[in-house]
């Protein structure tokens, strides 16, 4: 037989060996009914069997208006110059909005439709209980009344089989006659975090240690498609122990998420125990992130009942947080839907084009996370970091772009498929930042936010924010790009990359950029000379990023040679990378601003002042899109934010400086 450990098979013939394996151990479909209340928990339930009206709604002929009932044959001829006089008790009865008829009535006259009189043929001063009433215009059959069955009848389809009730839907089936509901059981699913190196949150943490928070994020999963989620402690690296934990779980769960493990390293056990246990289908499947897939049936005996097994499926999630993540998307939430009789989740989807290009594995489908927004007549889907671990990316994803096996990558200005996380209608307010990374973009996101706007930032350095303007695929860029010729920030760029493109440039902050080392600067480093040090680690900004621009300059003032500096081509894309690195240990210091040192508990040395611009293109600057960082640049609270932050200036703020093309 061939071997399935670690073995990448496609997504299609993954899902298919699952699939035969239920059918044949007879878990595909509703896994039992139950029968609860219409009034406790009822919503979010899935209908196991369709509701059919056990009474008509309404279940008698009602009044739709506060009035009176009449018989719409005796109102004939009834008009403003030959007005008609109704005895109330023969020929009249009031009634209010929702009362029954009287059996001889077939019509209602609306209360101010009518003229009430007393025992003199006098306007009476009681409304609702006069001697006769005058009328002025004849009533057709059945007007402003709700007949029975107006809305449900007896033995009708009030809501189909696999129907997820909603608050509408409890309704309906309360006005239709039921106190109760047949609702599919709530599939229960064991979630059982592995690994040594894992530590519960809250804890304090060691080098080494990592917190367990995909069994938090695997949970919401499945609570959130209907599911009945428990979370297993953490089980240490160990054969015997991960086995007696599934073992266990697989008597009492309908299905197990075994978390981590699942990849071919030397504590990697999940496949094992799976193998050990019952059957393993699949180990690897061609899908990034996620492919150390595991997929397995388990085939476990209580003891007591010697020959009869439970079958129970077993997934094996990746550790990395993104790959458990879309493994829960892309395995679990299909098989929820089939125990619970619905339809799986069907995102919406649109069409977008690619801010850039990507490359991908060939033979994998590639789950691409995107930032979405609208920037002029096109929608653009900006690619987000890739890395399975990062589950910021997650956080800050609009959806997904799957990019299908037997391509390379996909070209910039591709039109990609994105199956979207968030309302197409959110997308619309969305502004796109690309360039220059600065942290004041952190607080601006957080006021946009509270005024409904999303800032979705993208750091690619302050040349590539300018490119990304020129190819109109940004609202704004920031940029603090130092001219060596004339010393001036920004304009000499902006003409250079954007001939002939309408731009306003907004200045923003000034800011102090000098280097971030370890607390209490180990190594003694002062100043750019200390870099050539044999002993002392750079790490650098990427290319075209402002920050490699300023220290390329003063460099060449000083005649220092990139080459003479280790670390020089170790790269970062942002202000808090480079602190991170230090802070590592990962270097000894690197450029940046003060509060990314403040941030992480580092220190820094000031070397220079610089401007930070918002280079935005006029019909973006003007557009409603927009009004509200217009409004944020001359506010109070963001300036008093920026304020409390180290190293930051704000005098400027808001100012046009120049308006260019």
């Amino acid at each position: 037989m061939m071997s399935v450990y670690l073995h990448d098979i496609p997504l299609d013939e993954a899902q298919e060996r699952l699939r035969s394996a239920l059918q044949a151990a007879g878990l595909w479909g509703v896994l039992g009914v139950e029968e609860i209340p219409l009034d406790q928990h009822a919503l979010g339930r899935v209908l196991a069997e369709a509701a059919w009206a056990s009474i008509s709604s309404p279940h008698y002929h009602a009044s739709a208006m506060d009035g009176f009932a009449v018989r719409s044959r005796e109102t004939a001829g009834a008009m403003p110059t030959a007005p008609m006089i109704l005895a109330c008790g023969p020929q009249a009865a009031y009634v209010d909005t929702g009362d029954a008829l009287p059996e001889w009535a077939d019509g209602v006259i609306p209360i101010e439709n009518v003229e009430p009189l007393d025992e003199k043929g006098e306007i009476a001063v009681e409304l609702r209980r006069p001697h006769a009433i005058r009328i002025r215009a004849a009533v057709t059959p059945w007007s402003h009344v709700r007949p029975m069955g107006e809305d449900i009848v007896a033995t009708q389809l009030v809501l189909p089989a696999g129907q997820e009730l909603r608050p509408v839907d409890l309704g309906a089936l309360a006005a239709s006659g039921h106190t109760t509901v047949k609702v599919a059981r709530r599939p229960r699913v064991a979630i059982l975090p592995t690994g040594s190196e894992l530590v519960e949150m809250g804890r304090d943490l060691k080098p080494g240690d990592i917190i367990e928070y995909n069994s938090i994020v695997l949970a919401a999963q499945v609570d959130g498609w209907g599911g009945e989620a428990v979370r297993f402690p953490i089980t240490p690296d160990d054969l015997d122990r991960i086995t007696g934990q599934v073992r266990k779980a697989a008597l009492q769960y309908d299905l197990i998420l075994l978390n981590a493990g699942s990849s071919a390293g030397s504590e990697d056990f999940s496949a094992r125990v799976v193998a050990g246990l019952g059957d393993l289908l699949v180990h690897g499947v061609a899908v990034r992130p996620g492919h150390p897939v595991i997929l397995g049936m388990l085939h476990v005996n209580a003891g007591e009942q010697p020959g009869k097994e439970k079958l129970t499926p077993v997934i094996g999630v990746p550790g990395f947080p993104v790959s458990a993540a879309m493994t829960g998307e892309i395995f679990v939430e299909p098989l929820l839907a089939r125990w619970l009789g619905r339809e799986p989740r069907q995102p919406e989807k649109v069409t977008a084009f690619l801010t850039r290009k990507v490359t991908s594995p060939p033979g994998d489908d590639d789950y691409l996370r995107v930032a979405v927004g609208r920037v002029g007549e096109r929608l653009l889907a900006a690619p987000l970091a890739r890395g399975a671990g990062v589950i910021t990316s997650l956080v800050r994803a609009d959806g997904i772009a799957v990019i299908p096996h037997g391509s390379q990558g996909v070209e910039a200005g591709s039109p990609v498929t994105v199956r979207l996380y968030r309302s197409p209608s959110s997308l619309e307010q969305t502004i796109f930042a690309i360039g220059s990374h600065d942290l004041t973009l952190d607080l601006v996101a957080q006021f946009l936010a509270e005024k409904g706007r999303r800032l979705v930032s993208a750091n690619v350095g302050s040349q590539g924010g300018l490119v990304a303007l020129r190819r109109s695929e940004a609202h704004l860029a920031g940029s603090h790009l130092l001219d060596p010729e004339t010393g001036e920030y920004n304009l000499p760029a902006i003409r250079h990359y954007l001939p002939g493109v309408a731009v306003t440039v907004m200045a923003w902050v000034e800011r102090q950029q000098g280097l971030i080392v370890p607390k209490g600067n180990p190594k003694q480093i002062r100043s750019l000379e200390d870099l050539v040090r044999s002993e002392v680690v750079f790490v650098n900004r990427q290319r075209g990023a402002g920050t490699r621009v300023l220290l390329d300059y003063h460099l060449g003032q000083l005649g220092i040679a990139p080459d003479a500096i280790r670390g020089y081509n170790q790269e970062e894309y942002t202000h808090l990378a480079i602190a991170a690195a230090v802070s590592s240990g990962r270097a000894d210091c690197g450029l940046g601003v003060a509060a990314a040192a403040q941030a992480l508990g580092l220190d820094f040395v000031p070397l220079y002042d610089e401007r930070y611009d918002l280079i935005i293109p006029t019909q973006y600057l003007v557009s409603p899109l927009l009004a509200p960082l217009r409004e944020l640049a001359r506010s109070k609270e963001l300036r008093e934010a920026i304020a409390a932050l180290p190293g930051y200036g704000i005098d400027q703020i808001g100012n046009i400086i120049a308006e260019l093309g």
